[in-house]
């Protein structure tokens, strides 16, 4: 606030949790301090909508800049001021004392004759010093509280949450408790959706005109949404759990141990929020980044972010991990697959920090930051923000995820229902011929049907792209149906599912017996070797080649939008696709 009062602009103060000041018999003289600061003050209460009519009322009346100015300039710099003035066309000392602290940040770079202040780094840490002197001596004078000790339970908690030892112990539980839900918990009724999907899909199929609309329908939008919508539960509950441990104040307590070992590495404190919420999305993570001070600890958290396993990857995860983890307890309370979702996590991070210690040696950073957090007192969640936690952010990624699911779904329909010249006639030529032979079981009839659909798929535009990408992918164990996959998933990661789901949706209806996508990805088999095609070899260095992949276009344009510079986008791209090519191969070499 006292940053914003600097730049000369006009700013109303909401002083937010004034019912919990009034709980604790604690005082704040709002005159007195908007009288301090030069600007409106109004105490308001967001949890029970106190406060917020005077709040509205503040905003719209007409606003005067604060005459009120916290951080004195040393005048050997006015000089240079004048003149960063001039350049930036502004009126204000402090945006122009920035500029030249930060000079790159503000497109200067020791251009248009200005000279940057030497010894930018001291003179922030200086600053931020400045800045909390001025905040005590002004809370000294305009907070009464009846008592300035931290509550008993938080003091308790406090001893063992943020230890140097048992802290990390109690964080690693609480993420074997989350994973363990996401696959035991969401079991149930992700197994009814994919049920559900596959008996509807079956009687649209035998209740609807045979033709191109409906083939459309059934197999390129129905079975790709398909795909994506048996993940709600999970996502649902992976925010579930986010939204309780921001809730109860814990999610602080878990950046305040982060800062702790991610120094080395080229990170503050700062680093850990985006970290953090790259687990649920790199691209608002990103944009976080704007809050670290330190240009190359931007750039280098930056271009970790996309190695943290976001949330678009969890269908991914699931579908691979559940076709090959069998579903047995470890140590008597643990899933196995809940331990095996909770290894590909820690691998995201673990390899965030590697990559981050190299580009520290070749940014040649050294992390001099200061890191200043809140840890607030723990409370009880407010379970109707759970609750809109959920939701919001479930529909968001359905929603987010249908819209490029839906026309990728209808391309690669498309793509897989036509094919160069009369190669389809052929084929159909060729299996009527052998159909109409006698004496043949229903089994085989069956047999030729599903080859005939994947020697047609195989022949279609789909399969010729593909086929082109295959020898390329052929090494890491990856047939030309998973090469679609990573063609089409570079849109979204989550589209890796839907495209299989479409893939697998092509001529394989069977209303008697309809099977999920998972089924029929474990069903299929070499034509050449006769050998099931999803081995775990191949499904683990499948997982790996995600776990790494840059398979996201929005990330890459967020980047070059963040850093102003193609640069780092093309940089970004190049190392994590040749991270996941490397590190997918040894795996696939190793296990075959």
């Amino acid at each position: 606030c006292t940053q914003i009062i600097d730049l000369g602009l006009p700013v109303v103060l909401a002083v937010n949790m004034a019912d919990l000041m009034e709980k604790q018999q604690s005082r704040l003289d709002t005159d007195r301090l908007s009288a301090m600061l030069g600007i409106p003050v109004v105490a308001i209460s967001a949890r029970k909508a106190h406060g917020l009519q005077a709040l509205k009322k503040a905003i719209s009346d007409q606003i005067q800049a604060s005459s009120r100015r916290f951080l004195h300039i040393p005048p050997q710099f006015q000089p240079r001021i004048e003149q960063a003035k001039a350049k930036l066309n502004t009126q204000s000392d402090y945006l122009a004392y920035q500029a030249l602290l930060r000079p790159a940040e503000f497109g200067l770079n020791g251009q248009h004759g200005l000279m940057p202040i030497e010894g930018a780094e001291g003179l922030i840490r200086n600053e931020l010093l400045v800045r909390y002197d001025h905040i005590d001596n002004i809370l000294s004078d305009v907070l009464v509280r009846q008592t300035a000790d931290v509550p008993r339970l938080t003091r308790l908690l406090d001893r063992v949450l943020i230890h140097k030892v048992w802290g990390y112990a109690v964080f690693v539980a609480i993420l074997f408790l989350i994973f363990q839900a996401l696959f035991s918990w969401a079991s149930i009724p992700m197994d009814f959706i994919d049920q559900a999907f596959a008996h509807a899909g079956a009687w649209m199929e035998a209740s609807l005109p045979a033709g191109f609309l409906t083939d459309l329908w059934i197999n390129g939008i129905w079975a790709g949404l398909g795909g994506i919508v048996i993940f709600i539960p999970q996502i649902a509950f992976l925010f579930f759990f986010i939204a309780i441990l921001e809730e109860s104040g814990y999610m602080s307590r878990v950046v305040f141990l982060m800062d702790r070992i991610m120094r080395p590495f080229g990170f503050s404190g700062k680093s850990v929020i985006p970290l953090v919420g790259g687990l649920a999305c790199a691209i608002p993570s990103i944009m976080m980044t704007r809050n670290i001070s330190q240009r190359k600890e931007r750039l280098i958290t930056i271009m970790v972010t996309p190695l943290m396993s976001c949330s678009a990857r969890i269908p991914v995860y699931v579908l691979l991990i559940a076709m090959f983890v069998p579903q047995q307890q470890v140590l008597g309370i643990f899933n196995l697959q809940g331990v095996a979702m909770m290894g590909f996590y820690l691998l995201g991070f673990v390899m965030a920090l590697a990559s981050a210690f190299v580009f520290k040696w070749v940014l040649r950073y050294r992390s001099r930051g200061i890191f200043l957090t809140e840890l607030p007192i723990y409370r009880m969640p407010r379970w109707r923000n759970v609750g809109l936690e959920m939701y919001q952010k479930s529909r968001a990624f359905v929603l987010e995820a249908g819209k490029v699911i839906l026309v990728i779904s209808v391309i690669l329909w498309l793509m897989a229902s036509f094919a160069p010249g009369n190669r389809f006639e052929e084929i159909d030529r060729a299996y009527d011929a052998r159909l109409s032979e006698q004496q043949l079981t229903a089994e085989a009839v069956a047999q030729l049907e599903h080859a005939r659909s994947s020697d047609k798929l195989r022949a279609s535009y789909a399969g010729i792209a593909g086929q082109w990408l295959e020898p390329v992918i052929k090494p890491l164990g990856f047939d030309w149906k998973i090469g679609i996959s990573l063609i089409t998933s570079f849109a979204a990661r989550e589209v890796f599912v839907g495209t299989m789901a479409t893939i697998y949706s092509l001529g394989e209806a069977d209303e008697e017996n309809p099977v999920g996508l998972r089924q029929k990805m474990m069903a299929e088999k070499d034509p050449q070797t006769g050998e099931a095609v999803y081995s775990p070899a191949v499904a683990l260095s499948l997982l790996i080649f995600y776990a790494f992949a840059m398979q996201c276009m929005s990330t890459l344009a967020v980047t070059k939008k963040e850093t102003q510079s193609w640069k780092w986008p093309i940089i970004m791209l190049t190392y994590l696709t040749t991270l996941a090519y490397t590190a997918s191969f040894v795996v696939y070499q190793l296990m075959t």
